[in-house]
């Protein structure tokens, strides 16, 4: 009797090179039978503690995988679905060399003799002409292939194409390669599987507008000092008019300890924009930057549409700012000259381009966070890298690209 089967595995990755900083970013398994019949799959983003790679190509962002495990805290679940199982994989190189790679970060290396087979490398001989792409393959056997670049969509195509090769094959080169499977000896689980702390793409709770994470308090336990507080920090994350999930979180832990409940949070977010609007009428003038801009800054505390009408009507120049404390003033964070700023990720200019034009603009540019640092421009303000962890671990605001323009 064949032994359990095949694990179907896809990763998708930061990069290409195994032996430099790539790691994986999501992972998905699937088991089949000996003959082929897919009996079961799992899928989790991976925490990768750095930068995601080109989100272009794997649509994963760094916000996706801030409650996603660390690739060690899976490994025994991993092991738990590939021992005894012969590894397959469209481009089994690549993954198997990830996976090694991987591995041997964790007390579980991935044993040298546990047999792989490779969907490309097979069709060379099982469909001749038909290509070497997983989309190529499929066609052949009319397996639909959609959303490809997800883990689970590939390695589940991937599983149903090595199904068509074993119905069109010889069993006993198969079974062959399962008898091997059963006898590598892999290392022994530190605990039973927790697959239960695994998360799947669209799962974390990056997607929950972070209005709803601030508790409802009945009653509200907050006073005036606790609201400057909470609009301080809000000025603070506003800084390049985006909030990304970690600046989200924060907002709500913040609102949370400081007694602030949902409904205060709400009037806290309608005032700071008809502050915000305040500013900008100033002049006597609102213009069409500053309409996008006050849009932009309702949309993200989802102010509603009939106040922010309300926040944009003509008042007098001379009014002044409605507040208990200039701390609350929008806009009340600023970068003087001479003030030392980081960057981090791969922007869209090449970086010497930036630093120069950093200094020519009165800034300095360091190559560490440390808390001499006034500012950390990221190319992804959720950047899962090393110093976008000491910036906030420091309290210094992380800011996205874009904010380059305001600054230079």
């Amino acid at each position: 009797m064949p032994g359990p089967g095949f694990a179907v595995v896809d990763l998708e990755t930061t990069g290409l090179f195994t032996g430099g900083h790539d790691r994986v970013i999501e992972i998905a398994v699937v088991h089949t039978d000996e003959n082929g019949t897919i009996t079961g799959e799992w899928e989790t983003l991976v925490n990768p503690q750095r930068h995601v790679g080109a989100e272009h190509v794997h649509g994963i962002r760094a916000a996706d995988l801030i409650d996603a495990p660390t690739f060690a805290d899976i490994a025994d679940d991993l092991v738990d679905l590939l021992a005894g199982r012969v590894l397959v994989a469209h481009n089994a190189r690549f993954d198997r060399g990830f996976l090694a790679a991987e591995f041997g970060r964790t007390p579980h290396p991935l044993p040298d003799d546990a047999p792989t087979l490779c969907t490309m490398q097979l069709a060379r001989d099982l469909i001749p002409g038909a290509g070497r792409s997983l989309a190529d393959c499929c066609a052949a056997f009319d397996i639909p292939l959609d959303n490809a670049h997800r883990a689970l969509v590939d390695a589940h195509a991937t599983a149903e194409l090595l199904g068509g090769y074993i119905a069109s094959t010889d069993r006993e080169f198969w079974y062959a390669r399962i008898d091997r499977a059963l006898n590598v000896g892999w290392p022994p689980l530190s605990h039973l599987s927790r697959r239960e702390r695994w998360v799947a793409r669209g799962a974390s709770a990056a997607s929950v507008p972070f209005l709803q994470r601030i508790a409802e308090r009945l009653p509200d336990v907050s006073g005036p000092a606790e609201h400057i507080e909470y609009l301080a920090l809000l000025d603070r994350c506003l800084i390049d008019r985006h909030l990304s999930e970690h600046e989200s979180r924060q907002l709500a832990a913040v609102a949370n300890e400081l007694g602030i409940g949902r409904d205060t949070a709400t009037r806290l977010h309608v005032e700071y924009l008809d502050q915000l609007a305040t500013v900008a009428w100033s002049d006597g003038v609102l213009s069409a930057t500053e309409v996008a801009d006050l849009a932009a800054v309702a949309a993200l505390l989802q102010v509603p549409d009939a106040l922010l009408t309300a926040a944009l009507a003509p008042r007098e120049p001379a009014e002044t700012v409605s507040t208990t404390d200039a701390a609350t003033t929008p806009g009340a964070f600023t970068l003087p000259p001479g003030a030392m700023v980081v960057l981090t990720g791969e922007m869209s200019r090449p970086r010497a381009e930036l630093e120069s034009a950093l200094t020519a603009a009165g800034y300095r540019v360091a190559g560490a966070v440390s808390k001499k640092v006034s500012l950390l421009i990221a190319a992804d303000p959720d950047s899962l890298s090393g110093k976008a962890r000491k910036a906030r671990e420091y309290g210094i605001p992380v800011v996205g690209e874009s904010h380059l323009a305001r600054l230079l």
